[in-house]
C-alpha cells in the first residue's frame, strides 16, 4: 500500500478545499468529499513509498523544520493516466522545494518511491477528484470554482499517513 509524509494546510486554505470538495459533491462529481475517514484532509503530499521504515521516521522528526510555510493555491491541474485526477496547483516557493527536496533526500532509499516524488519531477498540488471522467472535467472546474482566485494562507505542519494501519501522526507541528 501507500506511506507519505503530507503537508498539512492552515484553516483558511484548508476550508476553501473542503468548500470545493462539497460543491463537487452536490454535482455529483467524483470528490475528495466522499472520503469519510477522520484522517482525510486537503494536504500536499512531499513523499510517498510503498513502505517507510521507523529510521526513516525518527530522521523526519529529526531534520523536518517546523515553520509555518507560505502557501498559494493557483490554478487547476489535470494529472493523467488510466484514471484523471483534478486538483489545486501550490504555488511553488524557495521554501517548499526546500522541504520536499528534504523530504525525498530522507526517504529515497525506501521501498517503491515513485519517480514523480523526485525533486525537478514533483508537482506541488491539492487534490480536488479523483478518477473523474473527461468528459466531465469542464464542469468540475466551473462548479469547483477552483480557478476563479488564489487562495493564500500557511502550512500546519507535517504528518505520515499509513495507509496500511490507516494511521495518522504529527512530525511537526506549526506554531
Amino acid at each position: 500500500m501507500v506511506q507519505s509524509v503530507e503537508l498539512l494546510l492552515d484553516s483558511v486554505v484548508d476550508a476553501t478545499v473542503r468548500a470545493e470538495w462539497r460543491r463537487l459533491s452536490k454535482a455529483r462529481l467524483p470528490s475528495q468529499d466522499r472520503i469519510t475517514a477522520e484522517s482525510n484532509r486537503p494536504h500536499v503530499t512531499l513523499g510517498v513509498a510503498s513502505h517507510i521504515p521507523p529510521d526513516v521516521d525518527d530522521a523526519l522528526a529529526r531534520e523536518l523544520p517546523c515553520g509555518p510555510l507560505p502557501i498559494r493555491l493557483g490554478g487547476v491541474v489535470v494529472f493523467g493516466g488510466r484514471r484523471l485526477t483534478l486538483a489545486r496547483l501550490v504555488v511553488p516557493t524557495t521554501e517548499l522545494l526546500t522541504l520536499q527536496r528534504i523530504v525525498y533526500e530522507l526517504m529515497m532509499d525506501c521501498e517503491g518511491v515513485p519517480p514523480h516524488i523526485m525533486p525537478g519531477e514533483w508537482t506541488p498540488h491539492v487534490t480536488l477528484s479523483r478518477r473523474i471522467q473527461a468528459s466531465d472535467l469542464g464542469t468540475a472546474v466551473v462548479v469547483t470554482r477552483a480557478g476563479n482566485r488564489d487562495v493564500v494562507g500557511t502550512s500546519d505542519g507535517v504528518r505520515r499517513w499509513d495507509s496500511d494501519a490507516k494511521r495518522e501522526w504529527r512530525i511537526t507541528r506549526c506554531p
